[in-house]
């Protein structure tokens, strides 16, 4: 190895060493040789919040009916589709008619009947009081006729006894029509039975709603008031159950006494579009195993937004927080301390400051203690810092890059 070689390779590291020195020299920051770091900041702004109660919900439908038959027979025909959205009175199924017509022309033809003999009774009665009347007449003359001496005391007995079998008969037939008329009732009853028995056989929505799958299809035979044959769900409104700690209770009591109280549902997947409803319901019983008290948004539906048997992000406002300053949620880290941001201060260097939250809602959060109105905080980049570190507010996509 050569003299001159020697000597560069013992001069070289101590030159590379000065370089690396003159370089960290020149890339720190004026506070404390920090490098200035590149970072997303906002601005804390004053506005009005919402205070929100969060929970997980499900949906139901407002109504649910199972369309059973009210009479026994065959199912002739359907006359809906599956999932179909039907109006109450929509005609669902029909039954075979055939027996039930005919059991109400047998009992059309039965009061016929009845009204015919009572009739014929009625002027049988006529007749009946007609002679009751002539030989009431007879008897009494006759018993003139023996006080005058006239007419010997067993024509009066005759004419007498001739009465009475007059006016038993009369009493005879009007029991007889007595008895008629109460057949006639029977039969008039029998003949409202078979009528409504007949209306049966076609089976018509009971509520406005959506029908599921067909559980019964035509050609079997279906008994009275036995298994469903569809189920309508009325989804337009419909409710969405939820429950919140139970000591909450008192302050929805208290709010919702004033009015109603708004309720919103977020779909999972459609984040963006809620579902606006009202609170309807506060259940009469605190569940002692879980300590949670359950209530019911109702919610209009219209959109169909909301389907049955859902889960949902429920979002019920309880009151209005005026003035509330608010930051960007992402702003805020989890420290030893607990909550803290990094708020920029006018020489462009970062402090950490601990802070209280209050309220979430739409990225915002609220500061109720540690950062003022107009004070920037750092919401991006915040990995690489300390405090007192330079930064340089840049585009989102830039921060946290690294050193410039």
């Amino acid at each position: 190895m050569t003299v001159g070689l020697r000597s560069f390779l013992l001069i070289a590291p101590a030159l590379f060493l000065c370089g690396c020195k003159q370089d960290q020299k020149g890339a720190a920051g004026a506070a404390g040789g920090f490098p200035m770091m590149p970072v997303t900041v906002a601005k804390a702004t004053q506005e009005s919040v919402p205070a929100e109660l969060r929970a997980v919900g499900t949906v139901e439908a407002s109504a649910i009916v199972q369309v059973k038959s009210q009479v026994a027979g065959q199912l002739a025909s359907v006359a809906f589709t599956e999932g179909q959205d039907v109006k109450e009175g929509d005609l669902l199924f029909r039954i075979d008619p055939q027996p039930f017509q005919d059991a109400l022309r047998q009992a059309q033809a039965d009061a016929a009947r009845d009204q015919a003999q009572i009739a014929q009774s009625q002027a049988t009665l006529a007749r009946d009081q007609a002679q009751a009347q002539y030989a009431e007449t007879d008897a009494s003359r006759n018993d003139q006729l023996v006080k005058e001496g006239l007419a010997s005391r067993s024509q009066y007995d005759q004419s007498k006894s001739n009465a009475d079998v007059a006016r038993e008969t009369v009493r005879a037939t009007q029991a007889g029509i007595d008895s008629a008329k109460a057949t006639l009732q029977a039969d008039e009853a029998a003949i409202a039975a078979a009528q409504l028995n007949l209306s049966y056989c076609e089976l018509r929505a009971p509520i406005s709603g959506r029908t599921g799958n067909l559980l019964v299809h035509p050609g079997n035979l279906v008994k009275v008031n036995d298994a469903a044959l569809v189920v309508i769900h009325r989804i337009e409104p419909i409710f969405v159950n939820f429950s919140i700690p139970e000591q909450r209770l008192e302050e929805i009591r208290r709010l919702s006494a004033g009015h109603k109280l708004a309720v919103k549902a977020l779909v999972e997947g459609n984040p963006g579009h809620p579902a606006e409803g009202y609170l309807s319901v506060i259940d009469n019983t605190v569940d002692a195993s879980t300590g949670t008290i359950h209530l019911k948004a109702t919610f209009d539906n219209h959109d169909r937004m909301l389907w049955p048997g859902q889960f949902v992000t429920v979002a019920l406002t309880l009151e209005t927080v005026q003035n509330a300053t608010v930051i960007p949620s992402e702003a805020i880290q989890a420290g030893q301390n607990g909550l803290f941001v990094y708020v920029v201060k006018a020489n462009q260097t970062v402090e950490s400051r601990v802070v209280a939250t209050g309220a979430a809602l739409n990225g915002k959060t609220v500061i109720e203690k540690g950062v003022s109105p107009g004070e920037t905080v750092v919401t991006d980049g915040m990995m690489m810092l300390v405090p007192g570190a330079p930064v340089r507010a840049v585009p989102a996509a830039k921060a946290g890059s690294g050193p410039s």
